[in-house]
């Protein structure tokens, strides 16, 4: 072989840091496919059957709000309150109707003290244990869900405020810890209202960990960023806790499930009687009813596109690929339509249709609400009436027997 001229060196030895660079590059490759083979197979294999066996509790429920939470006068949470808004009465017509769970709000800041949130009020506490015995008395499962109101989502931007949730967390879990394991569920927060769904992913788990410091046994709900939306719930990872359920919230379209109302986007209050199922045709009538060109657009966008059985079916079989995909157990724990001036059949047809497509993924569901803007019950003078087109949307058979509960 001759001898190698100066350019002939620099190129091979170009060469050989470009082969070893090309190997280097492959090795890395196939380690991080190897990788995420595996951990695709563990997320698969991971043993989530407690967790599973405890979402069977979850399969029907019915949200008791405005009881211990969306109580609205602060002068509210008094013991008046807390023993007549909802009775055992209430609750044996909820059992009766064939609900199987129900998800209790719980607004933490009544028993919150700023800088000491571990030091819970026995008193409070008392109206908070007598209301969840009665729900497990009449055999329900019952879902703690901590449902704070105003700004208090808000100030988890803080990590201090984030800390002191964590507090309040450990303590009320170790209060329920003895409690029955297999009924009594924790939720870690009611729709965080976080954009930022690393930074929410990060509290969560924080949380997670504090309650399971305080009730090793217990099973957690947890639920994705902004508003706990069904599309942020598939942006998360699984928490590192094999007894866990993933949770979202359902109410799409907001136009259709939240016309009339006075809350949300301000001009909800002009709809009414939007239409279920959409078509291009049949929104006619409710862009009359809004004065703004960009929100007789929004509407008329509705129309085009066609919500009906087919397209929830599409939005919670991702979902359901989601939970496939890392093997853990689902439940949509809100869903429902305000009544104010919904069409009741279209009203029903839209209940119908999501609770009908959950089921048909496997996932439990739980109706918002008892006897509110949205219930399933109306309550008038003490009296609980069965609303036999919702009841019958959920799928429920309601008895002459049942269907009233007196005070």
């Amino acid at each position: 072989m001759g001898k190698l001229h100066s350019w002939d060196l620099g190129t091979f030895r170009k060469g050989a840091h470009r082969r070893a660079l090309f190997v280097l590059a492959m090795a890395c490759a196939i380690t991080s496919l190897f990788w995420l083979g595996a951990n695709r197979v563990a997320a698969q294999t991971v043993d989530t059957s407690l967790a599973k066996a405890r979402a069977k509790h979850l399969q029907r429920g019915i949200n008791l709000s405005e009881w211990f939470a969306q109580v609205y006068d602060p002068e509210g949470y008094t013991k008046e309150h807390f023993e007549s808004w909802n009775t055992v009465q209430d609750i044996a017509l909820i059992k009766a109707m064939g609900f199987d769970h129900v998800r209790l709000s719980v607004n933490p800041q009544p028993m919150w003290k700023r800088n000491a949130a571990d030091e819970l009020p026995a008193e409070y506490l008392g109206y908070l244990d007598a209301a969840v015995k009665m729900i497990l008395d009449q055999g329900l499962a019952v879902v703690i869900d901590i449902h704070p109101e105003g700004d208090f989502k808000e100030r988890l931007s803080s990590d201090a405020m984030v800390e002191q949730l964590a507090d309040f967390w450990r303590a009320l879990a170790k209060h329920y810890s003895t409690w029955d394991t297999e009924r009594l569920f924790f939720e870690t927060l009611n729709e965080p209202e976080m954009r930022d769904h690393y930074r929410w992913n990060g509290i969560q788990a924080h949380l997670a960990a504090a309650i399971r410091e305080g009730a090793p046994q217990q099973t957690i709900l947890v639920e994705g960023a902004r508003w706990a939306d069904d599309d942020d719930l598939v942006l998360a990872e699984p928490l590192r806790d094999r007894n866990v359920i993933y949770n979202f919230h359902f109410y799409e379209p907001h136009l259709f499930t939240h016309q009339g109302a006075t809350w949300g986007e301000s001009w909800w209050h002009y709809l009414k009687s939007v239409p279920y199922p959409s078509t291009v045709e049949n929104v006619d009538a409710a862009v009359a009813s809004v004065p703004d060109d960009v929100h007789k657009l929004a509407l008329r966008r509705y129309g085009a596109e066609r919500w009906n059985a087919q397209r929830m079916e599409a939005e919670f079989a991702q979902v359901a690929a989601w939970g496939k995909k890392w093997n853990v157990p689902l439940t949509c724990n809100e869903f429902g339509v305000y009544r104010k001036t919904a069409n009741p059949d279209d009203r029903a047809r839209w209940l119908s249709d999501v609770r009908t497509a959950l089921e048909k993924n496997g996932i439990g569901w739980t109706m918002w609400d008892y006897s509110g803007g949205f219930g399933v019950v109306v309550k008038k003078d003490g009296v609980a009436t069965v609303d036999q087109i919702t009841a019958k949307a959920l799928g429920l058979t309601v008895s002459a027997a049942v269907n009233s509960s007196t005070h």
